[in-house]
């Protein structure tokens, strides 16, 4: 057994519980999917639950490494670099048909408030979500981009909950409208 093993069975199951849900995928669907036996998943997960607890740091750690450098990238002026992390998203969105919606906040969505243990982890990574925002939005200020009365953290909280209300909206629409109206209010009205 190795990791490479525990990683695949993560892939593979991240994607169906992304398409589907956490509660519609079952653990033979998710093994089945990646070939391995059932005696492999049990040596790297106790249960269901400890899988899609490990799931959302797998998620987090992809979303880090896709988007970690677009907010990192000082070539760019901090808004500039912000706009570009959710311009990123609406891309794999339109790659994914929009309708698949956030991996996280599907997940909060759907075990936030039935699962203590997945609602902190959860909790979590939404606070990570928002303390990188919150750094992008402190510069910003720092460089006299942003108004003095948006202070960065609260800005930061606004910003993410309404990026996770147009994730919601995407899926129902099926379509990219409302990323397009959350860019166009954030960066050309309230970041203006």
């Amino acid at each position: 057994m190795s990791a490479a093993t525990r990683q695949h069975i993560l892939d593979i199951g991240g994607r169906i519980i992304h398409l589907k849900g956490y509660a519609a995928t079952g653990l033979q669907e998710i093994l089945s999917a990646a070939g391995v036996p059932k005696g492999s998943f049990y040596f790297y997960f106790k249960s269901k639950e400890e899988f899609g607890l490990s799931l959302v740091d797998h998620y987090r750690a992809w979303l880090a490494e896709e988007t970690g450098p677009i907010l990192r990238d000082e070539t760019l002026p901090p808004l500039a670099r912000l706009a570009r992390f959710f311009l990123w998203f609406r891309d794999y969105f339109a790659a994914e048909g929009f309708i698949k919606g956030c991996p996280i906040g599907n997940l909060a969505q759907e075990m936030g408030d039935v699962n203590p243990a997945f609602r902190e982890k959860l909790h979590a990574a939404l606070e990570s979500l928002i303390r990188a925002v919150t750094v992008v939005l402190r510069q910003a200020r720092d460089r006299g981009e942003l108004k003095p009365c948006f202070e960065p953290e609260a800005t930061a909280r606004f910003i993410v909950s309404a990026w996770q209300g147009a994730l919601m909206r995407m899926k129902a629409a099926a379509g990219p409208e409302p990323l397009d109206n959350f860019q166009a209010m954030v960066f050309d009205v309230l970041l203006a």
